[in-house]
């Protein structure tokens, strides 16, 4: 029996790696279609008429079933009941739905349709929802913004979805091994699907000489199709593991909502829980406005139209090369050879450096931000295998919380003193864009293989989604947030790129302040009640 468990997929290590790549693959194409429209929000103001305000709703729309109508909540309990694989397809396949209507959306088809009249005329008002004000539409919304809204409301839930089950897989698959590693190696992955939301939504949008915003959503449909092919291939490798241990995806002991309790009584599951939220919330909304953040104070000018640097195959060559800097950056931290370690670190650096002057030659906004994942695919790997080795997850968080308040702050007060200094400030952009890249990565190779410490293995899917559930408050809120606040702290402005970003980001620096807060306590109660958040995973 023995003999026969050590040949498990699961103690293969090219098995479990192989699953955990499905799995980030999928996430590397939900992360991509989840800001295709960030980086061309001036885009959409120009062809759509979406202010700020109905941009901000739009983009908060993702979470909106999630939190008001407890959809992460039923999610978990799927999960818990039906177990990894099954959730995994399921995620998938709602995330494609919700991608095909945002993208019908912002078709010229929806334009002058029964359909777009309808939404003009209608879901002006919700009760309930708006006299608690928190309503996913707004009289005055366009019709486009709003249907769009819905699209992205049914995406968001497998989104969400699919982000416990990766979580709970790879427990599955990594616990009692290289499970923070692995946590952060799967983020690293899917992050990169940020840098590549930067890069190709404006190239597809603009491609031909022509703007289309449809064109980069239907990019990412296509995306979402490989997410669920991925999730598919994942369902039967993890149907030949379960096959091979014994163990069943519907357990004997059912989910019960009094399981509940010994989680929401766990003092450093609601400390994690609200570190989550605040640093989350400070992060993603972020992303999502951050290419119009740097349009706005940036001196950028476009190249000459016969110029090298405007030409379409750029995008394709830059793209190639931000590759070049996450794979072998990645690749570094699994070298035995300390001279290919360091041979490969040198190649990435090099690489990223290329990159950085190709941005700053196109002098495009997004492709400067595109950076923002890259230091992290390097490093999140480096943090994983420090915290399975070392521990010290919660003193990561509070250093995470402080690069996130300095960076905050950078933007708001000293990128605006470079205005009319084109390499000043790219510099600055640059070298902040990455310090801000590189402190999210401190939260997932840190917090979430905390988890497991904190709630007993049956629930571990329920406290998932929990805590997504109050993160989802957050990306629900701010996104919105940010737009009223660019509206009422801009009034006439109608220049997309001559928004003042500062009270935004003040407000965005805030939430790292009371994150570190929340950090400095979670340390404290960690080693009052011995928790083990400071201790290695790997013992």
């Amino acid at each position: 029996m023995t003999q026969a468990i050590q040949k498990t997929l699961r103690d293969s290590a090219g098995m479990r790696w192989t699953a955990l790549l499905l799995l980030a693959l999928a996430m590397f194409c939900s992360y991509i279609f989840m800001d295709i429209l960030s980086p061309i929000k001036d885009l959409m103001q120009e062809t759509r008429g979406w202010d700020s305000t109905a941009f901000g709703t739009m983009q908060g729309s993702e979470v909106f079933l999630n939190v008001f109508v407890f959809f992460l909540i039923f999610a978990g309990i799927i999960l818990d009941k039906m177990g990894v694989r099954f959730t995994a397809v399921l995620s998938a396949a709602v995330m494609l739905v919700g991608a095909c209507v945002k993208w019908y959306a912002v078709t010229e088809s929806f334009i002058g349709s029964e359909l777009e009249t309808w939404f003009t005329n209608n879901l002006n008002y919700i009760p309930v929802f708006d006299e608690l004000g928190v309503s996913p539409f707004y009289e005055g919304m366009p019709a486009s913004a709003k249907f769009a809204a819905c699209g992205f409301m049914i995406f968001g839930c497998g989104c969400e979805m699919a982000g416990i089950t990766v979580s709970r897989g790879i427990v599955k698959w990594f616990k009692g091994r290289e499970m923070a590693l692995a946590m952060g190696s799967e983020m690293a992955l899917a992050r990169l699907g940020v840098a590549t939301c930067m890069i190709f939504s404006p190239f597809f949008a603009k491609l031909g000489g022509t703007v289309s915003v449809s064109r980069s959503v239907a990019f990412g449909v296509v995306l979402m199709c490989i997410a669920l092919i991925m999730t598919i291939v994942y369902f039967f490798m993890d149907k030949k593991l379960d096959s091979q241990t014994g163990e069943a995806e519907e357990k004997d002991d059912p989910f019960r909502i009094k399981d509940l309790g010994q989680i929401l009584t766990s003092s450093g599951f609601w400390l994690v829980a609200l570190l989550c939220v605040l640093y989350y919330s400070a992060i993603f909304p972020f992303q999502k406005y951050a290419v119009n953040m740097l349009q706005c104070n940036l001196t950028l000018t476009a190249p000459a139209a016969d110029s090298f640097w405007a030409q379409d195959k750029v995008t394709i060559i830059q793209y190639v090369i931000m590759l070049v800097v996450a794979g072998f950056g990645f690749a570094s931290n699994f070298q035995k050879s300390k001279g290919r370690q360091y041979g490969m670190l040198a190649l990435s650096i090099i690489a990223l450096i290329t990159y950085c002057y190709m941005g700053y030659m196109r002098q495009s906004a997004e492709s400067i931000f595109a950076v923002f994942p890259l230091l992290a695919v390097l490093i999140t790997p480096i943090l994983g295998s420090y915290v399975d080795h070392k521990g010290k997850a919660a003193s990561m968080l509070i250093l995470g919380s402080l690069l996130l308040i300095a960076c905050h702050l950078t933007f708001a007060f000293i990128l605006p003193m470079f205005e009319g200094n084109a390499i000043g400030g790219i510099i600055i952009a640059y070298a902040t864009i990455l310090v801000l890249g590189s402190s999210f990565s401190l939260v997932p190779a840190s917090l979430w293989p905390s988890v497991p410490k904190l709630v007993d293995a049956k629930v571990i899917g329920s406290a998932y989604a929990l805590i997504f559930w109050i993160q989802n408050i957050g990306l629900w809120l701010f996104p919105l947030l940010i737009g009223k606040v660019l509206d009422d702290t801009n009034p006439g402005v109608t220049d997309p790129t001559k928004f003042d970003y500062t009270a935004p980001l003040v407000m965005l620096a805030c939430l790292g302040v009371a994150a570190l807060i929340l950090g400095f306590i979670l340390k404290a109660v960690d080693k009052k009640k011995g928790i083990g958040l400071e201790e290695p995973n790997i013992k």
